[in-house]
C-alpha cells in the first residue's frame, strides 16, 4: 500500500509538472513528463492526447499521427479528430485531412477554420465565421480571409472582391501587399510593404523584452517581398542585395529561406553557379513541402532541374526533368527543359522530335502557351523565326501583333514596346506586306517625324494603296538641297585611305555622244612609259647587231667548251662537297626562306608556357643510338 500511495503521489506530481509547462508553452518538458506517466499506464487516454498535442506544439506531425494511428481503440475520431486532420494537412496530405474531416459527427469552429484552409472553398468559410463569431480570434481570421484573397490573385489570376477588410495590422497590411502583387501593382504593393514595415516596428517596439534581432527577424518576410517586387522592376542589383540579408538573418521559417534561397537562384541563372548550389540546400531543408504552396514547390523544382543543366550535370538534369514531367503531366517547363539540355549537347535533330513527336503538337504552339515569357523579346524573336522557317508569315505577324498589342496597354512608348514596332514593319516589308506594314510605320513616324528612313517606307508602302496620301506624306521629304553633301568626290578619292576607284564604262560602238554648244573636242595624250634599261648599259658602245638572235644562231657562237673538271665529291668529311658547300646550302640563302616552320618557332597563338622537351622518334624496326663526339676541323662543316 505504501508504493502505491507513493506512485499515486509521483503521477500527481508529474501531472501538476505537465499543466504547469503547457501554460508557459514549454512543450518539450511537457512531453517529458507525460512520457513518464504512460510508462504507469500506457492507455492512459488523456496522458495520450496530450502527447498528440505535445507533439503538434514541436512540429513533429509525423510521430502525432503515429500516436493516433497506433491507438485508435483508445483515442476515438471524436476526441483527437480535429488534431489528426491538422496533422494530415501539415503533411500536405490534404484529400486524407478532408475525409477526416467529413467523418467527425460534430462540426467545430476550429474544424471550419481547418477546412477553410482549401484555397477553392475557404473565403466562404471564413466569411461565415466572422459574421456568426464572437470571440478574441477575429482579428486572425480577417488576416487569414486577406491571406486567401492573395493567394487568388497570385496563384488564379484573380481579382478578388473588396470586402473592406481594414489594415490596422501589419499582417493585414502584408497581406494586401500581396495582392496587389498578384494584380500586377507593384509600385502600389511597395507602398503597402512599407507600411507594414512601420506597422510591425510600432508593434514590437511596445514590448520591452523585443530586441532589435527579433524585430529584424519578424520584417524578413516583408523584404523578401520588397525584394522581388524589386526583381520584378529588373532592379536585380538591389533585389539581390535584400535577399542575401535575409539569408543572413537565417529566419525559423525554412519555407521564407527555401523561397528566397530560389529567386536568388534565379537571379544567377547561369552565373555564380557555386552560390546557387549552396542555396540549394535551403530549398532542400527538411519541412519546406510543409510550408510552401503546390505551384512555389513546382518552381522550385524547376530551377534545380535548370541550375544542373547549367551546371552541365546532364544525367542528373534528364533526372529531374523526366520527373517533373511524369509529376506535372501536359505542363510544357519539363520537355522544354529537356530540349534546351539536348541543345547544349548539340543535339539538335533529338531535340526538335522530342518537341514534335513526344508532345504531338508543334513547338511553336507549345511555346506560346507560357503565359509568362510569350511576349518577352527573346520569346517573340525565337516563334517569329520558328514559323519563318515553317514558311508560316501569317502566324509570325500574329506573334507581332500579340506583342505590340501587349505592350501598347502595359508599356506603351517604352523602347520594348517601339522596338517590337520597327521589327515587325520590318518584317512585313521583306515579306511583301506593305498594306499589313503601315499602321507600325505611321506609329513609328508619329514617335519621331525626323525620321526620314521610316518615312521613304511609308509612302512606298502607301503608293499601293493610296496614292493621294503617299503625294501628301512626300511633301514632308526634306528637299535635295538640304540632302545634299559639299564634297569633293576627285580628292575623296584621291585621299588617303582610298582603296577603290570605280572604273569608267566602256563607250559601246556606233553610240554617240552629243556635244554640248561651244565645246571643244580635246584630245587626251597617253604618257608613254620609257623602257627600262639594262644595268650594265654603256651608252657610248655600239650595241650588238645579233642581240636578237639565239645564241646558237649568232656568227661567233663556237659551242661549250669540252675537258673542264667536274666538282669533285667525297672527299673531306662526309656529305660535304669542297668550295661549294656554302653555296649549295639553301638555309644559308638569305631569299629562300625555309618551307616549314622551326621546331619551337610556333605560327598560332603565343603561350607562356614552355613545352618539354621531347627525343625524336627513332625509325621502325630500329633503336638510334647517340655517336661519340668528334673533333671539330677548321674549314669543315661540323656535326
Amino acid at each position: 500500500m505504501a508504493n502505491m500511495a507513493g506512485g499515486a503521489g509521483s503521477l500527481a506530481a508529474l501531472w501538476t509538472e505537465v499543466n504547469r509547462c503547457g501554460q508557459s508553452g514549454d512543450f518539450s518538458r511537457a512531453l517529458k513528463a507525460v512520457n513518464k506517466i504512460l510508462h504507469e499506464n500506457k492507455e492512459d487516454v488523456t496522458a495520450l492526447h496530450c502527447k498528440v498535442v505535445c507533439l503538434i506544439q514541436n512540429g513533429g506531425f509525423k510521430e502525432a499521427l503515429n500516436v493516433m494511428n497506433t491507438h485508435t481503440k483508445s483515442l476515438s475520431s471524436d476526441l483527437i479528430g480535429f488534431e489528426k486532420a491538422y496533422c494530415e494537412y501539415r503533411l500536405n496530405r490534404v484529400e486524407n485531412a478532408l475525409k477526416t474531416i467529413e467523418g467527425i459527427s460534430e462540426q467545430t469552429d476550429k474544424l471550419k477554420e481547418l477546412y477553410g484552409q482549401r484555397y477553392d472553398e475557404c473565403e466562404a468559410v471564413y466569411k461565415d465565421l466572422i459574421r456568426n463569431s464572437q470571440d478574441e480570434y477575429e482579428e486572425e481570421r480577417k488576416t487569414n480571409l486577406a491571406a486567401v484573397q492573395a493567394a487568388q490573385s497570385t496563384w488564379e489570376n484573380t481579382t478578388p472582391e473588396d470586402l473592406g477588410l481594414p489594415e490596422s495590422t501589419y499582417e493585414l497590411c502584408y497581406n494586401s501587399a500581396c495582392s496587389l502583387i498578384g494584380r500586377g501593382q507593384l509600385s502600389a504593393a511597395m507602398k503597402k510593404l512599407q507600411e507594414a514595415e512601420e506597422l510591425c516596428r510600432m508593434s514590437l517596439a511596445e514590448d520591452t523584452d523585443v530586441t532589435e534581432e527579433d524585430i529584424d527577424a519578424e520584417l524578413a518576410v516583408i523584404h523578401s517581398q520588397m525584394a522581388y517586387i524589386m526583381q520584378l522592376q529588373g532592379r536585380t542589383e538591389d533585389a539581390l542585395q535584400l535577399y542575401n540579408q535575409v539569408i543572413k538573418l537565417k529566419p525559423s521559417d525554412v519555407g521564407l529561406l527555401a523561397v528566397t534561397a530560389n529567386n536568388i537562384i534565379t537571379i544567377n541563372k547561369d552565373q555564380n553557379v557555386f552560390d546557387s548550389k549552396k542555396k540549394v540546400k535551403l530549398m532542400n531543408a527538411e519541412g519546406v513541402e510543409y510550408k510552401l504552396a503546390k505551384k512555389q514547390l513546382q518552381a522550385i523544382e524547376f530551377n534545380k532541374a535548370l541550375l544542373a543543366m547549367y551546371t552541365n550535370q546532364a544525367d542528373q538534369c534528364r533526372k529531374l526533368s523526366s520527373a517533373l514531367q511524369s509529376q506535372n503531366p501536359g505542363h510544357p517547363r519539363p520537355v522544354l527543359i529537356k530540349v534546351a539540355q539536348l541543345c547544349r549537347e548539340k543535339q539538335h535533330n533529338k531535340a526538335i522530335e522530342l518537341l514534335q513527336v513526344q508532345l504531338y503538337t508543334s513547338p511553336c504552339d507549345i511555346l506560346r502557351s507560357i503565359e509568362d515569357f510569350k511576349h518577352k523579346q527573346g520569346m517573340v524573336s525565337a516563334l517569329v523565326t520558328m514559323y519563318t522557317h515553317e514558311e508560316d508569315i501569317d502566324s509570325a505577324i500574329d506573334v507581332f501583333s500579340q506583342s505590340i498589342q501587349y505592350y501598347q496597354s502595359e508599356q506603351p512608348g517604352s523602347p520594348a514596346h517601339l522596338s517590337l514596332v520597327r521589327e515587325a514593319a520590318d518584317f512585313k516589308l521583306r515579306y511583301g506586306r506593305k498594306k499589313e506594314a503601315i499602321s507600325d510605320l505611321e506609329q513609328l513616324w508619329k514617335q519621331n517625324t525626323k525620321d526620314v528612313h521610316t518615312l521613304a517606307q511609308l509612302i512606298s508602302a502607301y503608293s499601293l494603296v493610296d496614292q493621294d496620301k503617299a503625294k501628301a506624306l512626300s511633301k514632308h521629304l526634306p528637299s535635295p538641297d538640304t540632302m545634299s553633301f559639299n564634297i569633293d568626290v576627285d580628292e575623296l578619292e584621291n585621299s588617303h585611305g582610298a582603296t577603290y576607284v570605280r572604273k569608267k564604262a566602256g563607250k559601246v560602238v556606233g553610240e554617240t555622244v552629243p556635244k554640248e554648244q561651244g565645246q571643244e573636242d580635246v584630245k587626251k595624250k597617253k604618257k608613254k612609259k620609257k623602257g627600262k634599261l639594262p644595268k650594265n648599259y654603256d651608252p657610248k658602245s655600239t650595241p650588238d647587231p645579233e642581240r636578237w638572235l639565239p645564241m646558237r644562231e649568232r656568227s661567233y657562237y663556237r659551242g661549250r667548251k669540252k675537258g673542264k673538271k667536274k666538282e669533285q665529291v667525297g672527299r673531306g668529311t662526309q656529305g660535304a662537297t669542297s668550295g661549294a658547300t656554302a653555296e649549295l646550302d639553301a638555309s644559308k640563302t638569305a631569299s629562300s626562306p625555309p618551307t616549314s616552320p622551326r621546331p619551337g618557332s610556333g605560327t598560332g597563338s603565343a603561350s607562356n608556357v614552355v613545352p618539354p622537351r621531347q627525343q625524336k622518334p627513332a625509325a621502325s624496326g630500329a633503336t638510334r643510338k647517340k655517336a661519340p663526339p668528334k673533333k671539330k676541323k677548321s674549314g669543315k662543316s661540323g656535326w
